[in-house]
């Protein structure tokens, strides 16, 4: 037999879940789609904003230390402000002493983050002209004015005759990006870092600032001190050092006030507070120094990415998804946020994880979500084809677990049973002129007998006319069916006395003589083959074995018997363990060489005085021995009321088989 999927092959829906062919196609284009979306998505201003948001948290994480010999920053501080006693600007010549200062206590290179554009008295604009030397760096100015008709930019430099003494410039102007912050490495022709450094080392448009820590990570001291080092510094402080002199408050002004030369960097977004732009230049410098630059990759590499991750999202999702889809997909989103952070950290490549990250969630969670439904609208139509003929509590198992269904064609130990309407015939020539009646009478007599079989939890095959076929063990397993089975049998029984007492009362009612339904219960335990049988345009969930034809054959020879209920041998040994079950004969079975032993079940056990007296009547009876059969009979049936039947056609029969 054709192995599929067990949700085509149920019985009265063929919908299920998609091919493997449809999956794959749907899952495709689920990934094709949403890594196109999010690919355009993450193009926009916003998407953007969380792109640097998270560079600043990626890139301040575990961040390194920063290099040893460095920038120091002489910081024009609140405490330089209040000892030199004067308004900024100063005076040029006491930038003067400070260079003069700084250079005696040995420092390698000077980096005044002031811009000297305009004269001030000559004074003091001489005094800072023979101060300069080839080891200082003065700050120079790009200023872009945009206008309706083109962008003009302005560079503003220090004045000729500062640099004429061998001073060089650097454009100190920094590239702010659109929440404010500083995340870029400036790539200006003789950027002041680049200047300052002594060389004119070019990196991509796309560089990013590597940051080593919060406002005044780097070692800082006030201008007052550096104008006098060796009164308020340790010796040789300066030592083959670079300074960068600039603007530096000493609290690190918070980014909702606003500060002179401060700006936002990555390290603000969890501190809050700006950093100065002295020590922004430091820390390009040691980005270009060290090489510790970030280059951020480039646009085809970030939508590649978020298109990968969609597709590795789909293929995680091809087997299928569970409740653990949407941890897997938490995983994934962390996996690849991480994934981010070791590239940056280790290869010094920023790929924004937003995009790629968000792409395996949609992906994941969208396949989720449609298998959720299909699995829902499968349960439904479990539910719908198999309440029918399975109890409730087995449906409710079916939809928490189909896995537990093998339909088509599997080879399974059942137990039968068939119930039919003793004398239906007559009846029904009674209610020849009523159909009507007929079939409200055959309505009512099923249900009862309908709901015993479900609440036994057995499955009914199908209703002949008046007939029950119905089978426990299939589609879910059920060690105990062949005690269900009779217990079904039993249950039966018990509610075709309420539905003859009501009959009785009704017919009272009516005057007429009231009809006393009879049923006759044959239950048989074998091998048979349970699946769908029928055409592919027709078919049912049934049992086919000879273990079925030996149970019809026992439920019509319950009247032959004197008793409502007959049981096969397997059926007897099995459910004989839980209730009074009691031998009645043997009998040859088509195809068996050996006799069978057909049984019933009593109500209540009988005591073993009597039970022992049975099983002398048997053993009589099988031997041959007639009148010592026959002897024990009349005892037994005030006995066991329940088998007088049974008793008075075994005496029958016995005087007949005795006079012959």
């Amino acid at each position: 037999m054709e192995a599929r999927p067990w949700w085509t092959r149920l019985a009265g829906f063929r919908t299920g879940r998609p091919s493997a062919q449809n999956r794959g196609r749907g899952l495709g284009l689920t990934a094709l789609l949403a890594g196109l979306i999010i690919a355009l998505v993450s193009q926009t201003g916003p998407w953007r904003l969380l792109d640097e948001r998270s560079f600043d948290y990626l890139s301040t994480t575990l961040a390194p230390k920063r290099p040893d010999n460095g920038p120091i920053i002489v910081a024009i501080d609140e405490p330089s402000l209040a000892e030199i006693g004067k308004q900024w600007p100063w005076p040029r010549d006491l930038h003067a002493k400070l260079v003069t200062a700084l250079r005696s206590a040995g420092a390698k290179a000077i980096g005044l983050d002031i811009i000297f554009a305009e004269p001030s008295t000559p004074e003091a604009d001489g005094a800072l002209a023979a101060a300069m030397g080839p080891d200082v760096v003065l700050a120079s100015d790009i200023t872009i004015l945009e206008t309706p008709q083109a962008s003009q930019m302005l560079r503003t430099e220090p004045l000729p005759e500062l640099t004429a003494g061998g001073a060089r410039s650097g454009v100190a102007s920094i590239v702010l990006d659109r929440d404010g912050a500083i995340r870029r490495i400036p790539t200006y022709d003789h950027s002041f870092a680049n200047t300052l450094l002594g060389q004119n080392r070019t990196v991509p448009d796309t560089s990013l600032i590597q940051t080593y820590g919060p406002a005044r990570t780097y070692p800082t001291v006030s201008y007052y001190q550096a104008l006098d080092p060796a009164s308020f510094l340790p010796p040789d402080f300066f030592r083959g050092r670079t300074v960068v002199v600039g603007l530096s408050m000493q609290a690190a002004p918070k980014m909702d006030a606003g500060g002179a030369d401060a700006y936002a960097t990555s390290w603000s977004a969890r501190t809050g507070t700006l950093v100065s732009g002295a020590e922004i230049q430091a820390t390009v410098f040691d980005n270009l120094a060290s090489g510790q630059f970030i280059r951020s990759a480039p646009l085809w590499a970030a939508i590649a990415a978020t298109f990968a991750s969609a597709a590795l999202a789909a293929l995680m999702a091809w087997p299928g998804t569970s409740w653990r889809t949407f941890v897997v997909a938490l995983a994934g989103f962390a996996g690849l946020i991480a994934g981010s952070f070791i590239l940056l950290r280790f290869g010094r490549i920023f790929v924004p994880p937003a995009a790629p990250a968000f792409a395996f969630a949609a992906v994941s969670l969208a396949q989720g979500a449609r298998d959720y439904a299909a699995e829902r609208r499968l349960r439904r139509e479990i539910t719908r084809a198999f309440s029918q003929y399975l109890s409730p509590e087995l449906v409710r198992q079916l939809t928490h677990d189909p896995s537990k269904l093998k339909l088509g064609g599997e080879r399974r130990t059942l137990s039968i049973l068939f119930c039919d309407v003793r004398g239906f015939t007559t009846i029904s020539e009674q209610m020849k002129d009523s159909p009507e009646r007929l079939t409200a009478l055959v309505n009512r007599l099923l249900n009862p007998l309908s709901d015993a079989v479900v609440n036994a939890g057995g499955t009914i095959d199908k209703y002949i006319g008046d007939c029950i076929m119905a089978f426990w063990n299939a589609p879910l397993d059920d060690p105990d069916h062949a005690a269900h089975a009779v217990q079904a049998a039993l249950a039966m029984l018990t509610a075709l006395d309420r539905l003859n007492a009501e009959l009785a009362a009704e017919a009272a009612e009516r005057g007429e003589q009231a009809l006393a339904l009879k049923i006759g219960v044959g239950i048989n335990t074998g091998d048979c083959v349970v699946g769908n049988m029928g055409s592919e345009k027709r078919f049912d969930y049934s049992a086919l074995g000879d273990a079925v034809n030996l149970a019809s054959r026992l439920e019509g020879q319950t009247k032959n018997y004197g008793v409502s209920i007959l049981l096969g041998s397997e059926t007897a040994r099995l459910a004989g363990a839980k209730m009074p079950v009691i031998e009645l004969d043997r009998v040859a079975v088509k195809g068996k060489t050996e006799l069978a032993t057909v049984s019933t079940v009593l109500s209540a056990a009988p005591s073993a005085e009597v039970k022992k007296a049975h099983e002398a009547f048997l053993s009589d009876n099988y031997a041959g021995r007639v009148q010592k059969a026959i002897a024990r009979l009349h005892w037994l049936e005030e006995q066991i009321p329940e088998l007088r039947g049974y008793y008075l056609r075994q005496r029958r029969h016995l005087l007949e088989n005795n006079r012959d």
